[in-house]
């Protein structure tokens, strides 16, 4: 469920080897390298950390969602793109086979914590990666590990992206396992023992999930996890695009407001924030309250962070601003029978 966001991500180019995520709960504006400050300064660098929207980008948005509101497309019609979800995404990784590998090379930088579990002396540790695509964590991680008893478990629900990683020269049946499952079964895996895993990755997962079902995505992640144990989240926000010196051009991509969904066309959104692609393929658009009201009723928000960035095409004369959410959620441990 994860590849498109990986290849808008890599059309970017934004490599970087420090962090420029910020709390939002937390005051402080120390945070990234790269400050734009002033204004006329934005063609000298490439790339600028915490830049917000003013009024007039934040107006603009606003109108852009309200149209597309006012034509929503027909229950009717709706129903096989909730109906048929999986067979959309099977078509998707059909088509594109393992094009959208992408290395997440800022996985080491946002989320230290998969990494330490490859240290060769950590003991025993568990990973599910959920909506695994190509393997986006799981062959990065792979390739670095140095535990001998780290296990990756990984899934999606399109079956041809679970064959995309079997067919891996990477893929090792020692220290991974690759399946077919629905975050929004009723059901765990069978393969996986409750309360069994350290970590759950959900990178660029959520977005494809319809409302309606967040709760028993949740419900699934808390029952897998140990007591204690970490849920890793990534989800794009905002993207939007300027031209020359600040005149609105047009916006789009996963998140509100994100220029994604600002550039979708009426009859395109199934209900607020929530949309089908031209390829069937269906995206929400979050903001942080939605977050912590989603994962705060089970989990410790240890994270609930905004990763802010302005992407500049000196060329062009493009501006286009990215933001990321990105959360740390630690499963809240029961309390010990009297």
């Amino acid at each position: 469920m994860s590849l498109q966001s990986d290849q808008d991500t890599d059309r970017s180019k934004l490599k970087k080897d420090w962090s420029s995520v910020r709390d939002i709960r937390e005051d402080t504006p120390t945070f990234g390298t790269r400050i734009l400050e002033n204004k006329e300064h934005v063609w000298n660098h490439n790339a600028w950390d915490n830049v917000e929207w003013d009024e007039e980008q934040e107006r603009y948005a606003k109108e852009k969602v309200l149209k597309q509101s006012n034509k929503l497309m027909p229950l009717e019609e709706q129903q096989k793109y909730h109906q048929d979800a999986s067979k959309y995404w099977n078509t998707f990784y059909l088509h594109n086979e393992n094009k959208f590998f992408k290395d997440r090379q800022w996985l080491k930088i946002e989320f230290p914590e998969l990494h330490n579990t490859t240290e060769s002396d950590v003991g025993s540790k568990k990973i599910f990666e959920i909506g695994c695509g190509a393997g986006n964590t799981m062959f990065p991680l792979l390739s670095v590990n140095q535990n001998p008893e780290l296990f990756i478990y990984a899934c999606d629900f399109a079956l041809n992206a679970v064959e995309v990683v079997k067919n891996n020269p990477a893929y090792n049946p020692q220290h991974s396992s690759v399946f077919v499952w629905d975050l929004t079964s009723t059901n765990i895996p069978e393969n996986i023992e409750p309360g069994s895993l350290d970590i759950v990755v959900l990178i660029f997962v959520m977005s494809a999930i319809h409302p309606q079902c967040w709760s028993q995505a949740v419900e699934n992640v808390y029952k897998m996890l140990k007591p204690g144990g970490l849920v890793l989240f990534r989800g794009l926000y905002i993207r939007i695009f300027f031209v020359s010196k600040m005149n609105l051009q047009s916006i789009f991509h996963y998140g509100r407001y994100d220029m994604v969904q600002l550039r979708f066309k009426e009859g395109r959104m199934l209900s607020d924030n929530f949309y089908v692609r031209g390829d069937g393929t269906r995206v929400y658009f979050f903001t942080s309250d939605e977050i912590q009201t989603i994962w705060g009723t089970k989990f410790t928000l240890e994270q609930n962070a905004i990763d802010r960035r302005l992407i500049v095409n000196r060329h062009r004369r493009l501006q286009m601003y990215r933001i990321w959410l990105q959360g740390k959620f630690r499963k809240i441990e029961e309390p010990n029978p009297l």
